[in-house]
């Protein structure tokens, strides 16, 4: 986040770059209204982007002069949101112009990763009526996690400015077991995983989780619009499409001694790939790159990119700074870890960012070919589908044939024409083939 002086008694707040392929963001939540004292780091309001929701910190420490941007509001980076009065500045000074007076809400906020401070900010968790004379505020962030795990938040003892309920006390009180976690058969589709089959489910909580789930998708359900995350990824996406020469390549990789190491080491396919994809990118480079207009720079380091999905509330790519210094276990315990707290919300912005080649892993469900787009402004992205016994034919030391049963996958590279030939990119698969088929351990 930037800030720069207007004048000897106002900061502006702008809207943060959460990554160079981000252009914009939604404010979805004001923490504060004009007039209120913040201090320096507090959050002043809560964003969207198509990578992350986050806080926005003041720059530094003053009175809310000035609320420039309307929850909802989408706008460019750099754009200022809002204006703080700092030393002898006064606020009236700078006539602000006032926040939006929020509607009196008539029924509780049932969605709360869509509601704002307009609505949602003096409710309690979303599904849960706010107890009577509970006029706290609630960010978006806070309301959304206490509406997974049924949390009442007039309940909850704040430990912000003002007794204010923050995301760290909704955490806390789920981390100890407060609250009643959402039904569910299992935890959300993660994009890291490639197992045969899911594992088997009874069928009393099969038809339980049946009953609950929703008769339509989240994000058509209600007015039938997308939610917010959902049209920020979709123009993600096609400016991607419209920006890259999208070819796709795919290769059969026989998984045996893959799935014999993990099970002895206790990690998913997912790490092994994702070792073999580093050294396969030390071999070939050029797909260790970025490609912004015509500037294409290729990286020493490889960020690697991890795509996770939260179910209705879209997909977000979770990266692994300096994943080439990571043993296979090392890439396993990083990619649990930036799973679970993409799923609790508590991914940093620099999580989000920074990320040099991605990996994307749809095949839990048996799906076995896809064709990924590519993670702008990245050249390239491995989709690692679903491990499944399939008959093949196998040859041995003295060249005769025989059928065999073997663990196969599919991977399919997605790769900018622009900056990559079809030569290397095919040279690159069969270096990852190599190194996974030849596979005995981290």
């Amino acid at each position: 986040m930037t800030s720069s002086r207007t004048d000897s008694a106002l900061v502006d707040v702008t809207m943060p770059q959460m990554g160079v392929s981000v252009a914009e963001g939604t404010i979805i939540g004001w923490r504060v209204e004009v007039g209120d004292r913040i201090g320096a780091d507090e959050a002043i309001c809560d964003i969207s982007t198509d990578k992350i929701d986050t806080e926005v910190p003041a720059p530094v420490t003053g009175v809310v002069a000035e609320i420039l941007v309307t929850v909802d509001e989408t706008v460019d980076v750099g754009t200022v949101l809002a204006r703080i009065a700092t030393g002898s500045g006064s606020p009236r000074e700078a006539t602000p112009a006032p926040a939006p007076s929020p509607p009196a809400p008539t029924t509780p906020v049932t969605d709360a990763p869509e509601s704002g401070a307009t609505n949602g900010a003096r409710n309690g968790a979303a599904g849960t009526p706010p107890a009577a004379g509970d006029l706290r505020r609630y960010s978006p962030v806070v309301q959304r996690i206490a509406a997974e795990h049924s949390i009442d938040l007039s309940q909850v003892e704040g430990t912000g400015r003002g007794g204010r309920v923050r995301k760290q006390d909704v955490l806390a009180l789920v981390k100890d077991g407060g609250g009643a976690a959402a039904p569910s058969v299992e935890d959300p589709p993660l994009h890291i995983e490639s197992p045969y089959r899911p594992d088997p489910v009874p069928a009393a909580a099969a038809a339980a989780a049946a009953a609950a789930a929703p008769a339509i998708p989240a994000a058509a359900a209600g007015s039938g619009q997308l939610s917010r995350m959902r049209r920020q990824i979709g123009e993600h996406m096609k400016r991607s499409l419209e920006t890259a020469a999208t070819c796709t390549t795919w290769i059969e990789v026989d998984m045996s001694r893959v799935e014999a190491a993990r099970k002895r080491l206790g990690v998913t396919g997912l790490a092994f790939v994702s070792r073999a994809v580093i050294d396969s990118l030390r071999e070939h480079p050029a797909l260790n790159a970025t490609m912004e207009g015509e500037r294409y720079e290729v990286h020493h380091d490889v960020n690697l990119g991890i795509a996770v999905s939260l179910g209705d509330d879209g997909l977000i790519v979770p990266v692994i700074h300096g994943a080439h210094e990571l043993s296979v276990e090392g890439l396993a315990a990083r990619v649990k870890d930036l799973a679970r707290r993409a799923r609790s919300r508590e991914l940093k912005p620099d999580e989000v960012r920074g990320g040099t080649f991605t990996i994307t892993n749809p095949g839990q469900y048996g799906s076995i070919m896809a064709t990924p787009i590519i993670n702008q402004p990245q050249v390239a992205i491995l989709d690692f589908e679903a491990v499944i016994k399939r008959p093949v034919v196998v040859t041995d030391a003295d060249g005769n044939d025989s059928i065999a049963i073997r663990p196969i996958t599919i991977l399919g590279l997605s790769w900018d024409h622009r900056a990559l030939d079809g030569v290397l990119s095919a040279q690159f698969l069969a270096t990852v083939k190599r190194h996974l088929e030849g596979a005995v351990g981290g």
